[in-house]
């Protein structure tokens, strides 16, 4: 039984979580409806105004007639269910399956029929209802009530949005006489094509199929990602849906990656885009298009200086040429309260380091360490990535050149102001910053600040230094230097009187039970 069990549990889990659906950004199109939203009657339509060349009239469209003569003669008048209007005195006029445009021209004609030299003016002033139906891979498949005017759009709004499986590619729309036709919705949702959100009709069945088939695109695409596959769809297409090229492409060859017909295999063909657009390269279910980028091409080639320099902002500098000097001269040198010593460059390009070490010891607690595995964790931990060690007093005071070194794009200088203070932290009675004086040693420290506080702990005041965050016991300690923390940790409180007390009782009550014990059985014993 429980094998029978584990096998449903993982065929589920493939089910929901072994295929790889579309992941563009329309997908996450929904109707904004809550849980009050009468689904029935409460549908509005997406527009405001009507094409008569598109809207086709049916029995519930009311439309207003106007003949204006030497007499004025006007009509409120209502599509019946036969598709026909009767106007008074001058008979009924059958509208069936027409457009507006056509369905006022045929009120106009019957019109002058009765009434010579006047003015005819006809205008829809109100919608009927209809009933359309949306299923299929849909969160609520059921018959809706639109609007005589609602669109595909309407009617996903109205259901809810569609599901995370829907095929937004292959919305078919069948009629009530049976006839069929498919419609690409991503394309309104990207590009607003008006002919992928067509205007509903009485009796439609709007059905949603589950995504099965897919292909995808990467690279300088604007809209890279995985879609549904549509049958018959050109290459070039396809780039188009997805935005198309970016500048920087490279577009004499485009891959397309197609598995073999037995499904197993993969081969590569490379067209230039040019070929693509005046081909007839049809893709197929699970090809994949990779445009790539241009080598070298409009890369910026910037380093980013900011802090007590005089310009800050950013430099073009020529790879494998500009120097770090050159730079700092560029954007006027340092400012007189700059701090040269406290100076960093960190390289932001280049490979990723990965410590599969740091990585374990980040997952396992301080108790289940050697003290050699702690240690590097502790120093691993102050690392700073990307930090390029570089001397700059030796450079720009001293004229070291050898810590002139080649800068590379986006790379990143600050230069911060000078620290003339020292940082004071834990028990002590006043916490806050000392003017430094390289004369003081950490106790000259403790005593401007006021000295020990509450349950120091004395034998255990460190020095934080600034450069390097490593923490030094203070008697340790050479030279206290402009940036370093002094912290006087606290020294354990002991037990909190209640948990004596407690405990007291506890023993208390125990020995006595077992005196109690020992006087019974000395007296059964003499018994």
């Amino acid at each position: 039984m429980n094998i029978k069990l584990a096998f449903l549990v993982c065929l589920l889990s493939y089910n929901l979580f072994g295929q790889i659906f579309p992941n563009y950004n329309e997908r996450g199109y929904l109707g904004l409806t809550d849980s009050s939203y009468n689904r029935t009657y409460n549908a509005e339509v997406s527009e405001g105004s009507i094409d008569p060349k598109e809207y086709v009239v049916g029995p519930g469209d009311k439309l207003f007639v106007a003949v204006h003569g030497y007499d004025e003669v006007s009509f409120t008048l209502s599509i019946n269910q036969e598709g026909f209007i009767y106007i008074p005195k001058v008979g009924s006029v059958d509208l069936n399956n027409l457009l507006l445009t056509d369905a006022k021209q045929r009120i106009v004609t019957k019109l002058s029929q009765f009434y010579k030299n006047v003015e005819i003016f006809v205008s829809l002033i109100d919608f009927r209802r209809m009933r359309v139906s949306m299923l299929g891979n849909v969160p609520h498949p059921s018959t809706y009530t639109l609007k005589g005017y609602g669109r595909l759009i309407d009617l996903i709004s109205l259901e809810g949005g569609l599901n995370p499986t829907s095929n937004y590619r292959s919305i078919k729309i069948t009629s009530k006489n049976g006839i069929s036709k498919s419609y690409d919705f991503l394309s309104f949702l990207r590009y607003g094509i008006k002919a992928n959100n067509p205007l509903l009709q009485e009796g439609d069945m709007v059905i949603v199929d589950k995504v099965d088939k897919m292909i995808s695109i990467s690279g300088l695409v604007k809209y890279p990602g995985g879609y549904e596959f549509v049958e018959g769809e050109r290459a070039i297409d396809f780039i188009t849906l997805a935005g198309g090229v970016l500048s920087k492409s490279k577009l004499d060859s485009i891959e397309i990656i197609s598995f073999s017909a037995d499904g197993k295999t993969q081969q590569s063909s490379y067209y230039p885009l040019e070929e693509l657009r005046n081909s007839n390269v049809i893709l197929h279910n699970q090809d994949q298009i990779i445009v790539r980028q241009l080598p070298d091409y409009y890369e910026d080639k910037y380093v980013f200086i900011q802090g007590f320099i005089k310009y800050p902002g950013y430099y073009k500098i020529i790879e494998e040429k500009t120097k770090l000097k050159d730079v700092l001269e560029e954007a006027g040198g340092v400012k007189d309260n700059a701090s040269l010593k406290d100076a960093t460059l960190f390289r932001t390009t280049g490979s990723v380091e990965i410590d599969p070490e740091y990585d374990r010891l980040k997952t396992i607690s301080r108790a289940d360490m050697t003290d050699d595995e702690y240690d590097y964790l502790k120093a691993k931990s102050r690392q700073k990535k990307g930090k390029v060690l570089v001397d700059f007093e030796d450079l720009m005071v001293k004229k070291n050149s050898g810590e002139n070194i080649l800068l590379k794009r986006n790379d990143v200088i600050n230069i911060p102001e000078k620290k003339n203070y020292v940082i004071m932290l834990g028990q002590i009675v006043k916490q806050g910053n000392i003017i430094y004086d390289k004369n003081f040693t950490y106790e000259d420290y403790i005593k401007l600040a006021g000295g020990y506080g509450w349950r120091p702990q004395k034998s255990e005041v460190r020095v934080i230094k600034a450069n390097t965050g490593e923490w030094i016991y203070a008697d340790k300690v050479k030279q206290i230097e402009p940036g370093d923390a002094i912290w006087i940790p606290e020294d354990p409180p002991g037990p909190k009187f209640w948990s004596i007390f407690t405990t007291s009782l506890a023993i208390v009550g125990q020995t006595a039970a077992i005196v109690a014990a020992v006087i019974a059985i000395v007296v059964t014993s003499r018994k």
